[in-house]
């Protein structure tokens, strides 16, 4: 039967645990920020995370569950092709591994892309037809569901202020390159709704401090209401001549 760790060890083992468990998540970054892209676009990937002193050269990078021979805070691809597609994640020294970003490659001569795909109320939506290699363009349209929203004579990114709820649905982009009326795939945009119902909820350590201190207040506040009372009773005792002795007391 193994010998049980003694107390010190078992309070190190915890402390380890929890240290690991505070670890702050890398957060991975793309520039520029569109997660789609065309043939030949360059991209690069950025890992935010804490290094040890004077060692920042510790930075971890997976593609696909695979690891990235890459130690430095960055991942640079030069000329993106359909084979860098897939989920990208990223850990330094002191952070732990980040949540995936998906980065798509695609092949086409017109891609719709956004900073995001889901919005909520009242958020900025931005759109930009991006064309491959960058080729000029002119009379750009931007579509919902099929219908013309926007129309510029020449390429520029479309701009919805404040997303509502009729800004969802499938939107895509047309424009002249050259001789060539070329049109981009269809992507879904969704907007939510903002909910009022999560601004009720505290995080879970504020409620259990605040009942923690509700606690402790109906208890100092019990315990001083108690002394009160036996004050006032044994004042009332010595007046009348009742107060009694004994060795117990």
């Amino acid at each position: 039967m193994g010998q049980l760790l003694p107390p010190m060890s078992l309070l190190l083992l915890v402390a380890a645990g929890m240290r690991a468990a505070d670890l702050q998540k890398a957060k991975l970054l793309l520039d520029p920020i569109w997660d789609r892209v065309l043939r030949r676009d360059s991209v690069t990937l950025k890992c935010q995370g804490a290094h040890p002193t004077g060692n920042s050269s510790t930075t971890q990078w997976w593609h696909n569950d695979s690891l990235i021979p890459n130690e430095a805070p960055s991942y640079f691809i030069a000329a993106a092709e359909a084979p860098d597609s897939g989920e990208y994640r990223c850990q330094t020294g002191l952070s732990a591994l980040s949540d995936p970003v998906r980065l798509d490659v695609h092949t086409s001569w017109l891609l719709l892309q956004a900073p995001q795909w889901v919005f909520q109320e009242g958020d900025p939506i931005r759109l930009r037809c991006h064309s491959w290699m960058n080729r000029t363009m002119h009379k750009v349209q931007y579509f919902q569901n099929g219908i013309g929203r926007m129309f510029f004579h020449n390429n520029s990114e479309f701009h919805i202020p404040k997303a509502a709820l009729k800004h969802s649905g499938s939107y895509f982009c047309r424009g002249i390159i050259g001789t060539k009326n070329e049109s981009s795939e269809a992507v879904n945009i969704a907007v939510q709704a903002t909910s009022s119902i999560s601004a009720f909820f505290l995080p879970w350590h504020q409620v259990m401090f605040c009942l923690v201190m509700g606690l402790l207040f109906a208890v100092d506040t019990g315990l001083y209401f108690s002394v009160q009372r036996d004050l006032r009773r044994l004042v009332k005792d010595r007046r009348s001549g009742k107060v009694t002795w004994s060795q117990d007391s």
